[in-house]
């Protein structure tokens, strides 16, 4: 597969088969990824990886806290920023609606809304759920790198015909994952990665996720003019 073919198929899957993901290929590809690029060649990234019993034991115990709502959540850094606004806000908001659009659940109907965002902790029925933390000290530059090892982990995935979902959600419920897994207490819990094989025919997987314009994020300076 090629790079470019690997990008262009990646998204955040939503809905997994039950087919088991055999840890050789994942041994393959996390050796693979050890060539992400980090600053100072640092590489601050740690990931644990569960199936089985021990992931059913985390989605058990979380879900004994998701009927708190908000008060059982305990962050340890802000996933969106508060005062995240503008194109950036619309972006957020404008996937969230084409999601639901895609399952059918109206904006007034707050309870299968609610059922639906409980599968985020499930992992989306993946087979597979690697946490990922990393020392506290570490700043924006070491998170940026493990952003860099994440995005080659999902495309190498892409290319052994497996699948992803980056789940930043998990960082709500930390005190709780720290309960069933032994992250260091000098480490920041940081998110999740759903991974499995993608449900073909699920809504969910289909819908067109928008992107902006390239001249939205992009200048160019020195270059010729375009016709």
């Amino acid at each position: 597969m090629k790079v470019s073919e690997a990008v262009a198929t990646r998204r955040s899957v939503r809905a997994f088969t039950d087919q088991p993901v055999d840890r050789e290929i994942l041994t393959r590809v996390l050796k693979k990824a050890q060539r992400s690029p980090s600053g100072g060649n640092t590489q601050p990234w740690h990931g644990i990886l569960l199936t089985g019993q021990p992931m059913r034991e985390l989605f058990d115990r979380i879900a004994e806290e998701f009927p708190k709502g908000r008060a059982a959540h305990a962050p340890e850094y802000n996933v969106y920023p508060p005062e995240l606004d503008g194109a950036y806000e619309l972006r957020r908001r404008g996937v969230g609606e084409d999601m639901y659009g895609a399952l059918e659940i109206p904006r007034d109907d707050k309870a299968k809304r609610l059922e639906w965002f409980a599968r985020n902790f499930q992992a989306f029925g993946a087979p597979v759920l690697m946490l990922v933390h990393t020392p506290k000290y570490m700043g924006p530059p070491q998170w940026s790198d493990i952003g860099m090892w994440l995005q080659t982990i999902m495309l190498l995935l892409r290319e052994e015909g497996l699948d992803s979902c980056p789940q930043e959600a998990w960082a709500v419920y930390s005190p709780q994952i720290r309960e069933i897994v032994a992250i260091p207490d000098d480490h920041i819990f940081f998110c999740g990665l759903a991974i499995g094989y993608r449900d073909e025919a699920a809504p969910v997987n289909r819908f067109p996720v928008a992107r902006a314009d390239l001249d939205e994020a992009i200048e160019w300076r020195g270059f010729p003019l375009r016709d």
